[in-house]
């Protein structure tokens, strides 16, 4: 049985926005040195590689881990109640489900972040499995997201496909010998396709489920 894994932010649901306004907003109060555009160029890296990235490699597990809270308490502030489901995600969940496979999550968001839209956009029980960032070491272009997605769906790397919008994750599904789908939500598709994405798409009401499904057999990943 083939498996899809979505990215969450930017697949799934329209959050840049949102993850911008609250990475400022705790930058503003903590003195940590970003901006929106800071934002959009690591989007879909995890917390810790962001803000060792701005504040350096030696910030400790402690700080990381209350500025990741500060800025994720702040995002879920701000989505709750805002967080739909982007044009042609459900039907497409429905019928990938129907074509046979099995969906799961693999983001590098937090968990909470990732219930709080199951929750709100009604997709219990959609996902054979939800991989967030604090079920790895290894952020994206690492593909241990993935990997570890495929490994509890029971699934094949060869058989699973992902749907990103971020470069690093494009390049994190190939690494992890999986098809890749760019999505041109935060990224344009140059970018998607220079990182390596086989499909490029503004949206998944542009996916053929079956056609997708038909490319998993061949070789060249």
């Amino acid at each position: 049985m083939p498996l899809a894994i979505f990215d969450h932010d930017g697949v799934l649901v329209d959050t840049l926005k949102l993850h911008q306004d609250s990475w400022v907003e705790m930058g503003r109060e903590t003195g940590v040195p970003i901006t929106a555009e800071i934002v959009l160029k690591t989007f879909g890296m995890t917390n810790a590689m962001i803000l060792r990235m701005l504040l350096g490699e030696s910030l400790a597990d402690a700080e990381v881990l209350a500025h990741s809270d500060r800025k994720e308490a702040k995002y879920r502030d701000l989505a709750r109640g805002r967080i739909s489901l982007m044009d042609g995600v459900r039907p497409f969940l429905d019928a990938m489900a129907a074509a046979g496979a099995l969906l799961a999550i693999g983001s590098s968001g937090v968990r909470k972040n990732l219930e709080l839209t199951v929750e709100e956009c009604g997709l219990h029980g959609r996902f054979a499995t939800i991989v967030a960032g604090e079920d790895v070491t290894r952020g994206k272009p690492d593909p241990q997201v993935f990997l570890l997605a495929a490994e509890r769906a029971g699934v094949a790397p060869a058989d699973s496909i992902v749907f990103e919008d971020a470069p690093v994750g494009i390049r994190a599904a190939k690494a992890a010998g999986m098809l890749a789908v760019g999505v041109t939500s935060s990224h344009d598709e140059a970018a998607l396709r220079e990182a390596g994405a086989d499909v490029v798409v503004p949206d998944l009401s542009h996916c053929d489920p079956r056609e997708l499904l038909a490319r998993l057999g061949q070789s060249g990943r």
